[in-house]
């Protein structure tokens, strides 16, 4: 199954070239703030399940093209990311803060939850002379349920589904989540695909373009930690709840975008998003004046 929000949060299963709205089974005003809707709705999902697949059976379809797709998941709880997570990504990196041999001892950290955008959103740049600001593309992973604690083994368990998630970074050596966070620095989209339409989540192909140029090329089964070890790692130290994005890390390739680019991610099985890239009016700070060289990290 395919699920996005939509036309103002929204909730849709997508069957075919349609959309088939289910807001009022999953009993969401999309009106009401903050916008929590898909949360609710997957936590609620094993219980609304019937009620879904009978809706399909209706076949009562909006024309996809027609709709405005939206972030699939405006508001979770936390996004979880894992920086380095690609031999050939930690390779390609002029700091030596991490090596291949160290990688899996880095843990995660915690990107703003404000800077999740859609895939009919603009990536916005900040103002920040000087300093590069480059793509990372990542497969995102959407938690079905609350958990702490868990082993590999279960980790299946508690995945709602994939989306397409494109981490943006400006780079330099401040702290990590501070250049990660701005506005559109977290498109998702453009839906999430549930695991039963997803034959092996260790073998997923993503790529990613620079108006039209192939920049990154890469499959999850090159993790260093894989799936069900990241979501052990997450719960080990935080509960997770449902709707919660963890960010599986980026392969190499990455570079640098400017205004006027448009950024193109796909990954088999869950789809594409192609993304333009504007100039933003707001977000300098002295902060960025200390350090000019952009390095990777």
């Amino acid at each position: 199954m395919r699920f996005v929000s939509f036309n103002g949060n929204r909730i849709g299963l997508v069957d075919g070239d349609g959309v088939i709205d289910i807001t009022d089974l999953a009993a969401v005003d999309p009106s009401q703030w903050p916008p929590v809707g898909m949360v609710q709705f997957i936590a609620r999902f094993g219980d609304l399940l019937p009620e879904v697949e009978a809706r399909r059976l209706q076949g009562v379809t909006l024309p996809l093209s027609q709709l405005r797709l939206e972030a699939p998941v405006r508001w979770p709880n936390k996004i979880i990311a894992f920086p380095a997570n690609y031999h050939e990504h930690i390779s390609e990196m002029r700091e030596n803060v991490i090596s291949q041999a160290n990688a899996k001892g880095q843990g995660f950290f915690l990107k703003a939850n404000s800077s999740i955008s859609g895939p009919a959103d603009p990536v916005v740049l900040p103002p920040v002379e000087g300093r590069e600001i480059h793509h990372e593309c990542e497969l995102g992973i959407v938690i079905g349920q609350r958990a702490r604690g868990l082993s590999r083994n279960k980790a299946r368990g508690v995945i709602f589904g994939f989306t397409c998630l494109l981490d943006m970074v400006i780079r330099g050596r401040e702290e990590r989540v501070m250049r990660k966070s701005y506005d559109t620095f977290c498109p998702i989209g453009p839906w999430i695909v549930t695991p039963d339409d997803v034959p092996d989540m260790n073998d997923l192909t993503m790529r990613l373009w620079v108006n039209g140029e192939q920049r990154q090329s890469a499959s999850t089964r090159d993790l260093i930690v894989d799936i069900p070890e990241m979501i052990a790692m997450s719960s080990a130290v935080c509960t997770l709840e449902p709707g919660d994005i963890i960010a599986t890390g980026t392969p190499a390739g990455v570079g640098p975008v400017r205004p006027g680019d448009t950024l193109s991610i796909e990954i088999s099985h869950i789809g594409r998003m192609d993304l333009r890239v504007e100039a933003g009016a707001v977000g300098a700070h002295p902060v960025w004046n200390a350090l000019k060289i952009a390095t990777l990290s």
